[in-house]
């Protein structure tokens, strides 16, 4: 990075640690002693209208951002990652044999990373039409696949879209030169509209920007220009993350260096401030809320079938490197070093490191605080699956979060705020167990 640390103090600042809760019971809870309750879903029927998933996860990238904290890899050669690709399609072929697959085809398919458009055209239609071949795509309602700008080329777009994506994700995160610079962005500012307007133009039905609140270097001023930069653009949805400080950053690490517990990024007041801004922007252009985090154009058919369907249950398989899975009411996660998981795969074995079975309370607060971060949660639909009435089983967490003034109790279930709304994340562990509690302060 090689930029001096610039840090403004505040009650609110913005430290290092997680923020974004993407699961539940938390991952500290998983172990690798549980490992067999994971090979025992695989050989269990299905349970009836489950559906089914697969994340493809493509680890590759052309620099590491300073705030990522995913599973990448900067250093492979064409060979490693033919390696590894073939590794993927081995695994998934051990998964098509196993009872648990029970003659489903998937229902959504997400290529996550990393960066899948890393990979060129010729791997991406290899890998495509493997995956086919052992689980069909004709029932597929949502095929989602990640790209950052600067990897993309007229040509394969065109492959992306021939293979039947349907929901393009551009990595965008921020419109402004120096800003992308600055966090270690591999693309630049004028790689997104030649990107973005190709992509228009051979008709994806569905086409998402992710941006970031509070990327070092960002100003009121900036952000705002992004915004009305991504209205002019009129994509189906838009997905904003505010920026939080994981351990295993660059930025955490020259942090640590520095001896400074404060990020040199926005504070949580000013960023949930900038999410109102676009929020309340985005409404105005036509949009209306999906989650704490997206906003889809109300005159489109945009949805988010992965999320939606993960948030209410659904099996899915997570392939290759670190990645996580869900089935049958266990959860569990590859191993998370490349060299060890295409060992286990060379080896006919399946590379499932650590699990988590939760109870069936746990199971009940998983599903709840996940659909929390939609904003609202229907009671008739907890009560129907799991036999609760949430009002009166979380009706402490129901009473502080109403004292605080971020959350509405109505008849037909619970409704946050936009005060709330964007601050979710921080709030749900009032519905956690006291043992999956933190001391975690955003």
């Amino acid at each position: 990075m090689n930029q001096p640390l610039q840090v403004v103090r505040t009650e609110d600042a913005t430290t290092a640690g997680n923020y974004f809760v993407s699961n539940y019971p938390p991952y500290s809870f998983w172990r690798q002693e549980r490992a067999v309750d994971a090979f025992a879903a695989l050989e269990r029927a299905p349970a009836p209208g489950t559906p089914l998933g697969i994340y493809f996860h493509i680890p590759f990238c052309r620099k590491r951002c300073h705030f990522c904290y995913f599973k990448v890899y900067t250093d492979k050669n064409a060979g490693e990652i033919e390696t590894y690709l073939d590794a993927v399609i081995r695994e998934l072929t051990l998964y098509s044999q196993k009872p648990f697959i029970g003659g489903r085809k998937p229902t959504f398919i997400y290529f996550g990373g990393g960066t899948p458009s890393y990979i060129s055209s010729r791997q991406l239609t290899h890998v495509v039409e493997s995956m086919k071949a052992l689980l069909p795509w004709n029932q597929a309602e949502e095929i989602t696949f990640e790209c950052e700008p600067g990897t993309l080329t007229e040509g394969k777009l065109q492959v992306i879209r021939d293979l039947g994506v349907t929901r393009l994700s551009l990595g965008i995160e921020n419109f402004d030169e120096q800003i992308l610079r600055l966090n270690g962005r591999a693309h630049g500012a004028a790689e997104i509209d030649r990107a973005y307007h190709f992509a228009r133009s051979i008709g994806f039905p569905q086409i998402n920007i992710d941006l970031i609140a509070g990327m070092m270097g960002e100003t009121t001023e900036n952000w705002q220009a992004c915004i009305q930069k991504t209205i002019a653009l009129d994509p189906d949805s838009v997905t904003i993350y505010q920026m939080e400080i994981p351990y295993n950053t660059t930025i955490f690490k020259e942090m640590k260096a520095a001896g400074q517990t404060v990020a040199p990024v926005a504070d949580w007041k000013t960023k949930r401030s900038w999410m109102d801004y676009a929020f309340t922007e985005l409404e105005t252009a036509g949009y209306c809320v999906s989650s704490a985090y997206t906003m889809v154009k109300k005159s489109s058919n945009a949805g988010f079938r992965y999320r939606d369907l993960l948030w209410t249950g659904a099996d899915m398989v997570g392939l290759g490197v670190a990645s996580f899975s869900h089935v049958g009411g266990t959860h569990f996660q590859n191993l998370h070093e490349m060299g060890q998981y295409v060992a286990s795969i060379e080896q006919g074995k399946l590379p499932i490191y650590r699990a988590m079975t939760p109870t069936p309370e746990e199971r009940l607060i998983r599903e709840l605080v996940l659909q929390l971060k939609r904003g609202v949660v229907q009671s008739d639909y907890f009560q129907r699956k799991f036999g609760v009435n949430i009002q009166e089983r979380f009706a402490d967490a129901i009473a502080s979060l109403r004292h605080q003034g971020f959350l509405i109790a109505e008849e037909s279930g619970l409704r946050l705020n936009r005060e709330g709304l964007f601050q979710v994340d921080r709030l749900l562990q009032e519905f956690f167990l006291p043992e999956h509690r933190t001391t975690r302060v955003v």
